[in-house]
């Protein structure tokens, strides 16, 4: 029995396929470039590019379990080609493989894919897809990729979906957003904060829901998998209680970091550096990021740690990595 993993390089792959290994499973990746998610570790690997349907058949043989983890994820705002490439397209090419196969698939969507109206209320999995909300293209391109998963699963796909929340933790090789943000608290880079709150949840919890999930979630259902709600100030004061260091003392008006947003976002692209926040992230600060992982809880035993633990274990990655 094999499982294979898509996008193994990436925060929630490279930790899941330690999860995999650690269980006695036996684990191959579908590798385009990038392999420091998995350098070193005892996997199959075969060359493939999920945009590229033609260079799939090979990573599928003899697959009983396929793990979607592979997205394109963007928040600067710009509606990227590569959007619709990997988050539907993409995923079009992973569910006829399965079907081929006859592989169980574990689809990694996300919260965003999930509208967050009305705003007064904790999102759950009875939410209709965000395609027309008129919310972020990753978003859109999010609920398409989950929508087409449910189309193939009315179709007899056997498919299990998990929509993780903002997501935190060690083997961040690529870091993320949220690997950076706590790399600056840490390191106080930051001068200000920024008001706000979101949801974030330890990417190591993330992928004990999904193993739930493909061993005892109901086919064509989903399953949120979330953390802790905090305000940006809480985030840092963890940072705080884990590390030492102290959080920025003043928090920026979201007035005014909503009016530099725009030119610290185009001067960081036109440097090649990731912006520190754009209108979109801003956004997501403002959105609706109470969440129920009720369902999750009640099926799967699903049960988020404490935050504090996940800042630790976050950054005593990154210092070993060498990031901080």
């Amino acid at each position: 029995m094999t499982t294979l993993v898509t996008g193994a390089a990436g925060h929630v792959g490279a930790n899941l396929v330690r999860e995999l290994l650690a269980r006695g499973r036996t684990v191959r990746v579908l590798v385009k470039s990038d392999t420091r998610g998995f350098d070193g570790l005892p996997v199959e690997r075969v060359n493939g590019d999920i945009t590229a349907p033609e260079t799939l058949e090979p990573a599928f043989e003899g697959v009983t379990v396929c793990y979607h983890t592979a997205a394109f994820i963007s928040v600067d705002g710009r509606d990227h080609e590569d959007l619709y490439r990997v988050n539907i397209d993409g995923t079009k090419h992973v569910i006829a493989q399965c079907r081929r196969v006859g592989a169980r698939l574990v689809h990694f969507s996300s919260i965003h894919a999930l509208s967050e109206f009305p705003l007064d209320q904790p999102v759950d999995e009875s939410r209709p897809l965000a395609i027309e909300d008129g919310t972020l293209a990753y978003s859109r391109t999010k609920a398409s990729g989950e929508k087409v998963v449910l189309d193939a699963v009315a179709e007899g796909l056997d498919a299990v979906i998990v929509n993780p929340t903002g997501i935190v933790g060690p083997h961040d090789y690529k870091l993320s957003h949220m690997g950076e943000t706590v790399r600056d608290l840490a390191a106080r880079r930051l001068p200000a904060l920024i008001p706000g709150a979101y949801d974030f949840v330890d990417v190591r919890d993330v992928v004990a829901g999904a193993l739930a999930a493909e061993e005892r979630g109901k086919r064509g259902e989903r399953y949120i998998l979330s953390g802790h709600y905090v305000t940006v100030r809480e985030l840092a004061e963890s940072v705080h209680r884990v590390t030492g260091a102290r959080p920025p003392r003043m928090t920026c008006p979201m007035w005014l970091a909503r009016m530099v947003a725009p030119p610290v976002t185009w001067f960081s692209l036109m440097a090649g550096v990731r912006p520190k926040f754009t209108s979109s992230s801003l956004a997501v600060l403002r959105s609706n990021g109470r969440t129920t992982y009720a369902r999750a809880n009640r099926e799967l035993g699903y049960e988020p740690r404490p935050l504090d633990e996940t800042i630790a274990a976050t950054v005593e990655w990154l210092r070993g990595a060498r990031f901080l």
